[in-house]
């Protein structure tokens, strides 16, 4: 797909929102989470309702099979996975084809928190770019999809964002919305579940939900990507790595040594994903991370910095909190270390977006450079209403805001060569916003005119 412009962006995806076969996505779903669906008419005895899929490493040549449950639930838990040969079908039994090699992969067992459960865990690697595979879990399962990311970004490809889910019905409806989007994956900013590192039965809700739903028109699971909010956190801020289980449960293969990593698809896209003070500072040497990690990626030309906390709240407030006691220095408002110690690295770098969330609102904002209006500036995008609602303050009241609402919603965003074009959908598919961020050449932003 090519996208000259915001308007043919906007023409082209309502065009594919309405021509689209939304149903499609939903049988697939039904099949996916109950097996005695499929018309073949196998009887599948495992097919894990916490089945997903993440990435650890390179998304062009691995991928990361999870799922949450008991030791002995199946007799057989090793993975086999091949290329998806033509003729394939997401629910047949594996083909025998000689152009098919399977190959075994046993998951790694380790405890989940706060249960008798085990997360059964496989990173598959070596894998081909750009290729459909298909995996089995022993003898007794489906047959399952998925897609390596592609070496080079020679196509237009598109993935979703959103934040601050939990596990209630709007969420589920995001998910579905998502899910027919047919992204190559999904990207959640922190605040997933809800369990503020304590529930299990909220963790696996959330898990369900995103396994149920979150099939791809073709039945391709569609992989998650996360970083971490102050609802993954018993006491929400500044607190240790064991203040989050569930997050760390799941997702340590990435965030192995510290709670902020960077995730490079080749060398076209790269997602930084922050910690916004939940259990690593702000400053200090996160900031210093991002500062190398940043100078060293100023060459591609996607570049994606997520964090949870807004830098640029369209909710709550950006200025000191006055505070009762005598004497007492006033608190920061929300997004004063981001402010402080990041906006200037996202402006240096020319960021072409960053991705916020937690305020429960749409928002998007102008482009911006040491927080005021600049055309080669950065966008500020988001603010997480995947499953959690509030009212926006008005774009009037606000300098930096350029459109923000109070829907439940996700972003999809589409990379087409050096442009990004972004599109919020609200839970019932209807279109918020159209907006556009810049080239990136020699880290400057150049914005189209």
């Amino acid at each position: 797909m090519i996208f000259p412009s915001r308007r043919g962006f906007l023409a082209a995806s309502v065009g594919a929102l309405a021509a689209a076969p939304l149903f499609a996505a939903d049988q697939t779903i039904a099949l996916a989470s109950n097996p005695s669906n499929n018309p073949g008419g196998d009887d599948f005895t495992f097919a894990p309702t916490t089945l997903f899929l993440t990435w650890q490493s390179d998304p062009t040549t691995t991928m990361t099979i999870q799922w949450i449950g008991a030791v002995g639930e199946a007799s057989d838990t090793k993975i086999a996975y091949a290329p998806l040969t033509s003729g394939s079908s997401a629910t047949t039994q594996p083909a025998t084809s000689p152009k098919s090699i399977w190959l075994t992969q046993s998951p790694l067992l380790r405890p989940f928190p706060f249960s008798d459960l085990k997360l059964f865990r496989a990173e598959l690697t070596g894998l081909s770019p750009g290729v459909n595979y298909q995996f089995r879990i022993g003898h007794d399962s489906p047959t399952y999809r998925f897609r390596t990311m592609p070496a080079k970004l020679t196509d237009a490809f598109h993935f979703i964002s959103g934040g601050d889910s939990g596990a209630n019905i709007h969420a589920v409806n995001n998910n579905i919305q998502a899910a027919r989007q047919d992204p190559q994956f999904a990207l959640i900013g922190g605040d997933l579940a809800y369990e503020n590192g304590k529930s299990v039965a909220t963790t696996l809700a959330f898990i369900r939900n995103y396994s149920r739903t979150m099939i791809a028109k073709d039945g391709r699971m569609i992989p998650m990507i996360a970083c971490i909010g102050n609802h993954e956190v018993d006491g929400g801020y500044d607190k240790p790595r064991a203040k989050a289980p569930f997050f760390y449960a799941l997702f340590d293969g990435l965030f192995k040594d510290t709670s902020y990593t960077a995730l490079d698809f080749g060398d076209y896209l790269s997602l930084i994903l922050l910690d916004t003070g939940h259990n690593s500072p702000i400053g200090g040497e996160q900031t210093s991370w991002l500062e190398k990690t940043l100078k060293a990626r100023v060459d591609h030309p996607h570049v994606f910095a997520v964090n949870h906390v807004p830098a640029y709240p369209s909710n709550r407030k950006m200025e000191a909190i006055p505070t009762t006691q005598p004497g007492e220095q006033p608190k920061g408002g929300t997004g004063v270390g981001n402010r402080k110690y990041w906006t200037p690295l996202f402006d240096k770098y020319r960021l072409p977006v960053v991705l916020e969330h937690h305020d429960h609102t749409f928002k998007r904002t102008k482009p911006l450079i040491d927080g005021m209006v600049n055309a080669d500036g950065v966008i500020y995008l988001g603010d997480g209403s995947w499953g959690k609602l509030r009212a926006p303050q008005s774009p009037q009241k606000l300098h930096f805001l350029a459109n923000a609402s109070r829907d439940y919603h996700l972003s999809l965003h589409c990379l087409q060569g050096e442009e990004r074009f972004h599109l919020a959908l609200d839970e019932f598919g209807r279109v918020m916003d159209v907006g556009h961020s810049g080239q990136r050449k020699l880290g400057v932003v150049a914005m189209p005119s």
